[in-house]
């Protein structure tokens, strides 16, 4: 499994592995990667395993080309309860420039003591597939997707106009190094464009940003996304999905995006795994 790993540390920065290779072209790093990357980094810079991500954003505004990347990280603010950290993906150009591609920004707060008084909140929550199914695991697999067919890891199966819900075990970020909770939902918070805005024409837009709010950490490297709602006009779509593992909700994520008809990525065909690019 050695090979199923998003970049490789060298003493220039990440090397993108060729699984990094974005659905939209394979010459730029996909949102699942360069997500995940720059929230390990930003867990490195923060090293404080007491303060958990409550808020995660991250802007998309440049295709991150498949050389070697570094991460710049800033602390904004660090306290006893709140922390806040910037980071930017950053490559070279053909020029010699540095060319920032993609920047985040986390809030980072320290738990306390839960509050006593009732609040509403939604008693539909999405659910993993079955344990028969999927087993808890740390290693690697093809996704799970519900919409108007039961789960199954058949793309094809879900190329439709329903409800999607996926189910993923997080590629580990870099070689040789620890998978964290925080850079797993980081990295699979990408999906949610996968889920929300996946139809019956396949996947017609592309998301510019992911924002993904988190009331806790998930219990280990697998997640579940859930669309709660797709709303587009001319061209632009925002999309929401629950965040889940299998021991309840534990936050939301919300994308933008705009319509890429052009290079509509079509799953409706038997035997593709958008993962690996086949």
């Amino acid at each position: 499994m050695d090979d199923l790993v998003f970049f490789r540390r060298t003493p220039e920065g990440f090397e993108p592995t060729p699984i990094a290779a974005g659905l939209w072209s394979p010459d730029t790093i996909h949102g699942v990667a360069a997500s995940g990357l720059l929230a390990k980094a930003m867990e490195e810079e923060l090293g404080d395993d007491a303060l958990i991500p409550a808020r995660y954003h991250v802007d998309l505004f440049r295709p991150a080309r498949m050389v070697s990347t570094r991460v710049r990280v800033t602390t904004v603010r660090s306290g006893s309860r709140l922390a806040l950290l910037d980071a930017e993906l950053v490559q070279g150009s053909p020029d010699g420039q540095e060319v920032v591609c993609s920047r985040a920004a986390a809030t980072f707060l320290r738990p306390t003591d839960a509050t006593a008084g009732a609040v509403w909140g939604s008693h539909d929550r999405g659910t993993p597939p079955p344990l028969e199914f999927a087993p808890e695991t740390d290693e690697p697999h093809v996704p799970w997707f519900r919409s108007k067919k039961g789960w199954s890891q058949t793309f094809s199966d879900h190329q439709n106009a329903g409800r999607h819900a996926t189910w993923q075990t997080a590629l580990p970020t870099v070689a040789g190094e620890r998978m964290t909770p925080f850079q797993a939902v980081a990295s699979i918070a990408d999906a949610t464009s996968m889920v929300t805005h996946w139809g019956a024409g396949g996947i017609e837009y592309i998301n510019t940003d992911i924002s993904l709010a988190l009331a806790r950490l998930p219990q280990g490297v697998q997640v579940g996304l859930r669309t709660l709602d797709h709303v587009s006009a001319d061209g632009v779509a925002v999309g929401t999905a629950e965040v889940f593992d299998r021991a309840g909700t534990i936050g939301t994520a919300t994308v933008t995006a705009l319509a890429n008809t052009r290079r509509t990525v079509d799953l409706s065909h038997e035997g593709v795994d958008p993962t690996t690019r086949a």
